[in-house]
């Protein structure tokens, strides 16, 4: 079966990857029958000169004898206007990779409960300080009507 992958060429931290046609058992950067492409991510991605290089006519010969592009590689076929058509590139195909595991999920339950408990006792509170304010309120109220009634006995006599 053959690929359509990147081999990792460059010094250390600062790679640059050629884009082969190699067979699927060889490794990534061993024995390859054709060189087709390069790609260079450490150009910036709106620069003059563009990162991905393709042999679009290559590619295409290649795709018809039935080469299979990586995940990668596809992504680049596919922004390419030639072999857009050719190439449908799907994003990921494992739903659950980024799910959190089963720890985190429990911690994230443990931060959810005592968040929900901080905001239960702070409506309470809140309450609590509300019916006190009403009490307080409340009782002045009644005391007024009371002082007024003898401030008036007193002005009457």
């Amino acid at each position: 079966m053959l690929k359509i992958r990147l081999a990792r060429g460059g010094s250390k931290k600062r790679p640059y990857y050629h884009i082969v046609i190699a067979d699927a058992r060889s490794p990534r950067d061993g024995k390859f029958l054709e060189k087709v492409g390069s790609y260079n991510p450490m150009l910036p991605k709106d620069g003059a000169t563009p990162r991905v290089s393709l042999k679009v006519e290559r590619i295409a010969e290649w795709l018809g004898k039935g080469a299979q592009p990586t995940d990668r590689v596809a992504r680049f076929l596919s922004q390419d206007e030639v072999l857009g058509e050719k190439v449908k590139w799907v994003q990921g195909n494992n739903p659950n990779k980024g799910t959190p595991g089963k720890k985190a999920q429990e911690r994230a339950a443990e931060r959810a409960q005592r968040e929900a408990d901080r905001l239960e006792a702070e409506a309470a509170a809140k309450a609590e300080a509300a019916a006190a304010a009403e009490a307080a309120a409340a009782a002045p109220a009644e005391e007024a009507p009371a002082a007024e009634a003898a401030a008036e006995e007193a002005t009457e006599a």
